[in-house]
């Protein structure tokens, strides 16, 4: 967020909306989750998870400082029934420097895991 004044604005103009009292990033974000709660209904995909967290970097400690666990929250986890496989998704509108280089790593650490960019 960016305040200008006494009023807050997202830096990349996304309208945060809440649904089923999740609070999400975007209306395409919101969107999504809506699908994939259609899907899951349907029985196409099971298990779907909202910010889920993948280790991407352990604790480390060198010359007496300590650097912090570093993670990739994607938007949505879920198990795809039809591939037999957890699908990773990520809604973007924007892939910022800082995106780029977690899902990199986040890539060499879960090979086994299919990430999707809506």
């Amino acid at each position: 967020m960016v305040k200008k004044g006494n009023k807050a604005y997202n830096k990349y103009s996304n309208k945060k909306t809440i649904i089923d009292g999740y609070k999400f990033d975007s209306k395409k974000e919101s969107g999504r989750y809506l699908e994939l709660k259609l899907l899951q209904r349907a029985e196409l995909i099971k298990d779907l998870e909202l910010q889920p967290r993948f280790l991407i970097l352990d604790t480390l400690r060198k010359n007496g400082k300590t650097f912090q666990k570093r993670f990739y929250v994607a938007d949505f986890s879920y198990y795809d029934n039809k591939e037999k496989r957890i699908v990773v998704e990520d809604v973007k509108g924007f892939k910022t420097p800082m995106y780029k280089i977690k899902r990199h790593m986040f890539e060499e650490k879960y090979p086994d895991l299919w990430v999707m960019e809506i």
